[in-house]
């Protein structure tokens, strides 16, 4: 795929709407990231994802091109999400235990993919 082209999984009306939109060179429009259900914390992403093939970002992509992550994206879009609120909880805590590298433990890096 060459830079600029859109995603052939993603819906052909959707990347019209877009292309609409985000003309070259505009950095100012701002897009939904989860369109119709912007504003509540929900389950809808997996079936804009799935169902709907409206996913704006590589790692949208990447949960279903990866056997396990698309598995997991497609239950949950099938079900209405009927374990995402558990999942997520237990996610977070997995993520608080991570722990968070301080003073002369880590850096904040400038740019990620170099040490400072």
């Amino acid at each position: 795929m060459r830079k600029g082209d859109a995603d052939p999984s993603l819906d052909p009306r959707f990347v019209a709407q877009l292309k609409k939109r985000c003309k070259p060179g505009n950095s100012n429009t701002v897009v939904e990231m989860d369109p119709g259900s912007f504003n509540t914390f929900d389950e809808d992403y997996y079936s804009t994802i799935v169902a709907k093939r409206r996913g704006l970002f590589r790692s949208d992509a990447a949960l279903v091109d990866d056997a396990e992550t698309r598995d997991y994206v497609r239950f949950q879009s099938r079900t209405q999400g009927s374990t995402f609120a558990q999942d997520f909880a237990e996610s977070m805590v997995k993520m608080g235990n991570i722990g968070v590298l301080t003073s002369r433990q880590g850096e904040i890096r400038k740019r990620c993919a170099v040490v400072n």
